[in-house]
């Protein structure tokens, strides 16, 4: 009989796990699907994790999260991000803030964030076993005390008086099926910080260059945000777009991910008063020769005059009414036809999940079946990227931890 089985071995399960091995339960066990532990924090921020965000606000933190954000606020009160801050440097791991909140290992390796996790998970007995996952679970409430028989991918039936559920986002069907099995109504999962493929002359052999600060918009919708543009092989990506792809998640699923984006390239310049200025200061020098806006790269300004069809000798003083207001609608009210999505880089996060009322948010134990717990993104919680998904799997996984500790023994 186990005190705990925790079904998944991601950030959520591990941290779950170790906090109720460190605060009580004598026996617990992970149990991964997959060959490999811990697979997303290994490719978070590019092979360095973004552990969490430097926001010690919990009220504040919470609007970083497009599902979740009032429920958030009370969970965050009590294991915020400076909460996972100090548990990271209490086990030796030292973390650095970057100048967009973003905060990762000292190391900038997440290979550390593993180590930590594996080193504290062994110390504290931490049973784990990867390639096994969990066919059915069926409860024994009117035992005494009640516990849970799992069914394993082994054949395995184990006992515990405990689960805790943090499969990860609810698209893969193994979390879901659980969930659903024990009683729970869950929330259609979509994709959440998607990047977007845009065919357009605007973007073509330009992957690489970014604008820092501008503000995309969906057209026909109130969907907005601003923040650095990247320029993909594939279209647009970076903060500004993964923002407005979490934001939107399900309105961007709904139009099949099929819409007009339109890009304002410079949020804080009237580009139309410009251009009349600089046809008196710049009159003689050819529009070709210098971008006038210091944020725009010159081969991003290039490409532009070209889909305006400006001539590449064209004067400020000789530039007509009608190249200037293309030049301005590009500029100011930019028109790209999104085409489909794409994932960003190796990662992924799913808008969705187990419906947050039928959890208590200060335990994480399900108001259907007692004993069961969850953690992470299997419920209906997700953030923009910046290091708030983590930031929910710590919290959740401590929350669950110490409730499972505390009824248990």
């Amino acid at each position: 009989m186990y005190d705990l089985i925790t079904i998944g071995g991601g950030a959520a399960g591990f941290f779950g796990s170790i906090t109720a091995a460190e605060n009580g339960a004598s026996k617990v066990l992970i149990l991964e699907k997959s060959p490999n532990l811990l697979g997303k924090v290994k490719i978070s921020g590019g092979g360095r994790c973004n552990v969490t965000h430097h926001c010690f606000d919990p009220k504040e933190l919470s609007k970083f999260y497009p599902r979740g954000e009032k429920s958030l606020i009370g969970p965050l009160h009590r294991w915020s991000a400076k909460d996972t801050v100090e548990w990271f440097e209490s086990r030796g791991v030292d973390l650095k803030t970057e100048s967009d909140g973003r905060m990762f290992p000292t190391t900038d390796s997440s290979q550390t964030i593993i180590d930590c996790l594996l080193k504290a998970a062994k110390s504290s007995d931490v049973e784990i076993e990867t390639s096994n996952g969990v066919k059915s679970i069926e409860t024994h409430e009117d035992a005494s005390p009640p516990y849970f028989t799992l069914t394993t991918d082994k054949g395995e039936e184990l006992q515990t008086r405990c689960v805790l559920l943090a499969t990860g986002g609810t698209r893969l069907k193994a979390g879901a099926v659980i969930a659903e099995q024990l009683g729970h109504t869950l929330e259609p999962a979509v994709p959440s910080l998607f990047t977007f493929k845009i065919v357009h002359p605007l973007l073509t052999d330009l992957p690489g260059l970014s604008v820092a600060e501008t503000q995309v918009e969906v057209e026909h919708t109130k969907l907005s945000s601003k923040g650095p543009l990247l320029i993909t092989h594939w279209g647009v990506s970076g903060p500004g777009i993964l923002r407005l792809s979490a934001w939107g998640a399900r309105i961007l699923a709904d139009k099949d991910y099929t819409f007009t984006l339109s890009v304002n390239w410079l949020p804080n310049t009237n580009v139309a008063e410009q251009i009349t200025s600089l046809r008196s200061d710049w009159g003689k020098r050819q529009l070709s020769t210098r971008c006038p806006f210091e944020e725009i790269p010159k081969r991003l300004w290039t490409r532009m005059l070209e889909v305006a069809e400006i001539p590449a000798t064209q004067t400020w003083a000789q530039l007509s009414k009608p190249h200037a207001q293309a030049l301005s609608d590009i500029l100011n009210r930019c028109k790209l036809p999104v085409l489909g999505k794409s994932l960003n880089k190796d990662e992924f996060v799913t808008a969705g999940g187990v419906n947050l009322k039928e959890i208590n948010l200060k335990t994480m134990e399900s108001k259907c079946t007692p004993g069961l717990f969850f953690a992470g993104e299997v419920m209906n919680i997700d953030g923009i990227t910046g290091g708030f998904n983590f930031q929910n799997a710590w919290m959740s996984g401590h929350h669950a931890g110490m409730a499972i500790a505390e009824r248990s023994w």
